[in-house]
């Protein structure tokens, strides 16, 4: 297995209790690129509140900084944020992705919203270390005891090399799949070909609209023929939104980046994994001695 060594992507993490504590360990991080020779000016992606506060203490230098609302930023699932950084810094970063960015989760939104979504934004904060190491990025991520609980941020703390309980990245990915996923309930619907056509007539059977539906099935389709040769039927349960695919693969795909690297230009391979994780909320992959289990869940 590749580990997740230090490389050019600085990640970094600062833990504050109070509006005063937040302003000390952004600052100081703002004005170091604002100092970096060849970046662009370095952003703030933070609560709205302590967005005002940062600007306060800016003063006239606050038209330096940019500032985005930290729900402008995190509107998705984790591999959204994936999608959304590398975005962001294809079209704004300096050279080799030289940037300075303070990053607040909304951990009082969807990313703490259950231990099953917060699982999931500890694997992105993992997984950032590797998807990000060629660039020369440095990010500040910033949790606030006030909204992020002990738990979430002894998991972080795990998450980011400045700290001394930093764990292997794709170690720490592989201690979070090993938990089984949850059995299909008695009712799961067999689909022998899970086919779009079939995948969005079941689904809109659900209750789900009829475009959130075609997403779903797109999903699945591509999420199949990336996973072929598949290794029996496909399962669907579940009612909207929460509606649910289980597909098998005969193969196993070892590979904990699955679906959060974009597929390369051009036809081949496909979407696949990457589309998945970008509409569906959870895509939970399960390798074993015979195969791969992946489960889609929309929303």
């Amino acid at each position: 297995m590749t580990t997740g060594q230090l490389t050019p992507f600085d990640h970094r993490m600062a833990v504050f209790d109070s509006d005063d504590g937040f302003v000390a360990a952004a600052l100081p991080f703002l004005g170091e690129g604002l100092g970096a020779s060849g970046e662009p000016p370095p952003v703030a992606i933070a609560a709205p509140r302590n967005l005002d506060l940062l600007r306060d203490a800016l003063g006239s230098g606050a038209k330096d900084v940019t500032c985005i609302p930290h729900t402008d930023w995190y509107t998705g699932s984790a591999a959204n944020a994936v999608a959304q950084a590398a975005a962001y810094l294809g079209a704004h970063a300096g050279p080799g992705g030289r940037m300075h960015l303070v990053m607040e989760p909304v951990w009082s939104g969807r990313a703490g919203r259950s231990a099953r979504e917060t699982t999931e934004w500890i694997r992105y904060e993992a997984l950032a270390n590797v998807l990000f190491a060629p660039m020369a990025t440095t990010a500040l991520c910033a949790y606030d005891t006030r909204t992020a609980g002990p738990a979430v941020i002894a998991a972080a703390r795990r998450t980011h090399p400045d700290t001394e309980v930093y764990q292997d990245p794709l170690r720490l990915a592989a201690e979070l799949d090993a938990v089984p996923l949850p059995l299909p309930p008695a009712g799961a619907r067999p689909l022998a070909e899970p086919h779009a056509a079939a995948v969005q007539s079941w689904a809109v059977g659900r209750g789900l609209p009829a475009a959130d539906a075609e997403l779903f099935a797109a999903a699945v389709a591509e999420t199949a023929a990336a996973l072929a040769p598949l290794g029996g039927a496909a399962l669907l349960w579940g009612e909207a939104p929460a509606c649910v695919c289980e597909l098998r693969s005969a193969r196993r795909l070892d590979d904990p980046l699955a679906g959060f690297v974009p597929p390369a230009a051009g036809p081949e391979p496909g979407p696949g994994l990457w589309y998945a994780r970008q509409v569906c909320a959870y895509v939970d992959i399960r390798d074993d001695a015979d195969g791969a289990t992946v489960r889609l869940q929309y929303a």
